[in-house]
């Protein structure tokens, strides 16, 4: 029984490695392929949902960051700072240092018009908006949550529902000029 058992792990264990081997193989060869299965397999965004896949390449290589106030590296980095690195990287665009600058700098967008690379706003117990995300398609967005750092979440969860304010996206004619105000003394803690 023991000798039984013992051969079925090793089996296990071997097919596991294969398996592994098999998809450094695949992804090694096409370096955006790790982030669309990911996306796709995992998180539940359809491929046709993959338009931009420099966004999705960009998020995943975020993911997991840490969350730090202020922050804008991958030792620790804020909501509003992941998406201005989002536009910065992905679109060559700036919008602004906080949740509410930016929100600013956008054309509001309806929630069922959203598309990948549109902002997400949420006013968390506030009546200011006080955090943002990266619409990826299918109700997931990107953003760095202050529980769990950069990750992905789904709109249609009760929490997100409960905060969501209203989605953004940048003008045609300011898409490559989008600046931030100078900080004021009231907005040093926002995201």
């Amino acid at each position: 029984m023991k000798t039984k058992k013992l051969v079925a792990g090793m089996l296990f264990m071997g097919l596991c490695l294969i398996s592994q081997a098999q998809t450094k193989k695949t992804t090694s060869s096409d370096p955006d392929n790790l982030a669309k299965e990911y996306f796709s397999q995992i998180m539940g965004v359809a491929n046709n949902a993959m338009t931009n896949t420099k966004l999705y390449q960009f998020v995943y290589e975020w993911l997991g960051t840490p969350y730090r106030l202020g922050g804008d590296s991958k030792r620790g980095i804020d909501c509003s700072k992941f998406s201005l690195a989002v536009y910065e990287n992905v679109f060559n665009t700036t919008i602004g240092y906080n949740s509410r600058n930016q929100y600013a700098n956008v054309k509001p967008i309806r929630k069922n018009e959203l598309q990948p690379g549109d902002l997400v706003f949420f006013k968390i117990r506030s009546k200011q908006i006080t955090h943002v995300g990266v619409y990826l398609g299918d109700d997931k967005f990107a953003h760095a949550a202050s529980s769990r750092g950069v990750m992905i979440s789904n709109l249609n969860e009760a929490y997100w529902q409960r905060y969501y304010y209203n989605g953004g996206r940048p003008t045609d004619d300011a898409s490559q000029t989008m600046t931030a105000n100078l900080p004021s003394e009231n907005d040093k803690n926002l995201n």
